[in-house]
């Protein structure tokens, strides 16, 4: 043998020992990957229904935001009708105010009249007394400047 076959046997044997050392720890890795496949398996296993739940609840949650809308749609279409009756109310009372004053106006001018027929005649009356009660002074004075003379 010669120097060059003696290095290449070392060489082989030290590259053998190098293989048979790092073997140990990529089986330990191969486990470690085995495990973390494992855990991921089971991860996903567990995940499935968790999210098959999560589906259930929000398809629960669509169909009561569904009701939801169709409630409000109620609600929306009573606050039409609402406005509706609100509004006739207006004109109604308007139209009982616009009465109101007409039936005042009505009512208020003959009683004016008769307020003013009441005084002219009061006051009529007032005129005539005095005058009478004048009349009557003037002819009681007469007949003193009579009875004088």
């Amino acid at each position: 043998m010669s120097l060059g076959g003696i290095a290449a046997l070392v060489a082989s044997g030290g590259f053998f020992v190098l293989v048979l050392v790092l073997a140990v720890p990529i089986l330990r890795v191969r486990h470690t990957i085995d495990a973390a496949t494992g855990a991921l398996r089971d991860a996903a296993d567990q995940t499935t229904p968790m999210l098959e739940r999560i589906n259930s609840t929000i398809d629960n949650v669509n169909v009561a935001l569904s009701q939801v809308h169709t409630t409000l749609d109620g609600v929306n279409m009573q606050l039409a009708r609402i406005d509706t009756i609100t509004e006739n109310v207006s004109h109604v009372s308007a139209n009982v105010a616009n009465l109101s004053t007409v039936v005042s106006a009505a009512a208020a001018n003959p009683l004016v009249k008769v307020a003013a027929f009441g005084y002219g005649v009061r006051k009529a009356a007032a005129n005539r007394r005095a005058a009478a009660d004048e009349a009557e002074v003037r002819e009681q004075i007469k007949q003193s400047r009579r009875k004088r003379v």
